[in-house]
């Protein structure tokens, strides 16, 4: 088997991971060295409940776990740009919300990664989550996004 596609498999382990990292720290409030901790020895490539999880890139994972919550601010007000005129972000449901901002955050701080990768892999992640129109609202948004931060 080549390297790319196990890298490109665990990167999209290391984004969903990411989002549930980010959600769960908005829901619960664990600081995020605990929670980076947790995922490294309890989450990431384990078997939980007979589910095995895909190796995760570790380094991927914490930038952007670490990038999300460092920059959360810029990442909402830039999100928060995009949305309908009678939507604010916190309309939005809190898996939602992360996905919007790790996908900005990769547009933002990731320039190594291609545009189309970061939305496509952040659409198949919305998929995990939601159904199709949802999945769309996540590749519109995000690709409005990208014409902003990579004009």
């Amino acid at each position: 088997m080549s390297k790319a596609p196990t890298r490109s498999r665990s990167r999209s382990a290391a984004r969903l991971a990411a989002v549930q990292a980010l959600y769960q720290h908005d829901m619960e409030k664990t600081p995020i060295p605990s929670l980076l901790h947790e995922f490294h020895h309890h989450r990431l490539g384990a078997t939980i409940e007979g589910v095995e999880y895909e190796d995760a890139e570790v380094d991927f994972f914490d930038d952007v776990v670490k990038g999300v919550h460092a920059r959360s601010a810029e990442l909402d007000e830039v999100i928060a740009s995009k949305l309908a005129k009678d939507w604010s972000l916190h309309r939005l449901d809190k898996p939602m919300r992360q996905i919007l901002r790790a996908g900005a955050y990769e547009l933002v701080a990731r320039i190594d990664v291609p545009t189309g990768t970061i939305i496509s892999e952040y659409v198949d992640v919305a998929k995990a989550f939601y159904d199709k129109k949802e999945a769309s609202f996540v590749n519109g948004l995000l690709d409005a996004v990208a014409k902003q931060v990579r004009a």
